[in-house]
């Protein structure tokens, strides 16, 4: 008896598949995708679902104007089917202006960034805020270091300060998204959660993600430390890291880039830890010392683009 109720149930959920198919074949784009598919109705018929969303989803790509307007469930994808040694499947399809954006933004490759905007990822020298005139001066140095760079002059970097909000990141990614293109490699981190990423990754069992993290920010082409100052110092991260990540970059002439909002003297009091120590005072100043060596100290006040 059970046996024979199974099989009725099977027949009817066959039925059933085999109703809600016919009636999406009425649908000439349903009808049209299928034919291009080289299955049976009787094995067809079991995606019936997936190949309206399909259909559904093919036909917004036929109007769509651009991703912006993209009405699919995934921006810049189309899901269709796919047919390999005879079993149908379902993945998601770049569409053209996907590809497009893709290819276009594939020298943002050559920038790696640690726990930094969006906005500031994809920050573009054409995209540079120029009607504040506090800003020229810098803007005008970066785009000279972009074309002595790319004609193998490499000078320092800057150690730009300012105001919270005037763009200070921003420019010097754009500047690094720029010399991406012509394949210069390049390295972005925000100093503060760096270092808590970096003390976790040092305190586990293992050394290797420690060892890759400092690594790549110790040896990188190009280096922008954004928001040195922001930090809570101790000894170990100031000595330990960004001392011996300034010593290596300084005999190496690894172009480096810091951004603070403190001027040079608040980070020199900034990174003392305690002022009524005199050896603290020492090894702060070492590290000031290394900076100027390593970069051009710019103030930039300008408006703050936050507000």
């Amino acid at each position: 008896m059970e046996n024979i109720n199974k099989i009725k149930s099977a027949k009817d959920i066959n039925y059933k598949l085999k109703i809600s198919f016919e009636e999406a074949k009425k649908d000439p784009n349903f009808k049209d995708m299928i034919d291009k598919i080289n299955l049976s109705d009787d094995e067809l018929m079991k995606y019936t679902s997936s190949l309206e969303d399909a259909v559904l989803e093919y036909e917004n790509c036929k109007g769509c104007k651009g991703l912006v307007s993209c009405k699919n469930n995934i921006n810049g994808f189309c899901y269709l089917p796919v047919l390999n040694d005879g079993k149908l499947s379902f993945s998601y399809v770049a569409c053209r202006y996907k590809n497009k954006l893709d290819s276009d933004n594939k020298y943002l490759n050559n920038v790696t960034s640690f726990d930094i905007p969006r906005e500031i990822k994809e920050a573009k020298i054409k995209d540079i805020y120029t009607d504040d005139k506090n800003r020229q001066d810098v803007i005008k140095w970066i785009l000279n270091y972009v074309k002595d760079y790319k004609k193998g002059v490499i000078g320092k970097g800057l150690y730009l300060h300012g105001n919270f909000g005037c763009g200070k990141t921003y420019l010097i990614s754009a500047m690094f998204n720029e010399l991406a293109k012509n394949n210069v490699k390049s390295v972005i981190i925000y100093w503060p959660e760096y270092l808590r990423s970096l003390k976790s990754s040092y305190s586990s069992s293992s050394n290797d993600e420690f060892k890759d993290k400092y690594n790549e920010v110790k040896y990188a082409k190009l280096l922008l430390i954004d928001d040195l100052g922001a930090e809570g110092v101790t000894s170990w991260s100031r000595d330990e890291i960004l001392g011996t990540i300034l010593q290596y970059r300084m005999q190496e002439n690894l172009p480096t880039f810091i951004t603070s909002n403190l001027n040079i003297k608040e980070l020199e009091e900034h990174l003392s830890i305690t002022t009524s120590n005199k050896l603290e005072k020492v090894k702060a100043k070492r590290i000031i010392e290394r900076i100027k060596q390593l970069t051009i100290d710019t103030q930039m006040i300008g408006e703050n683009n936050r507000k």
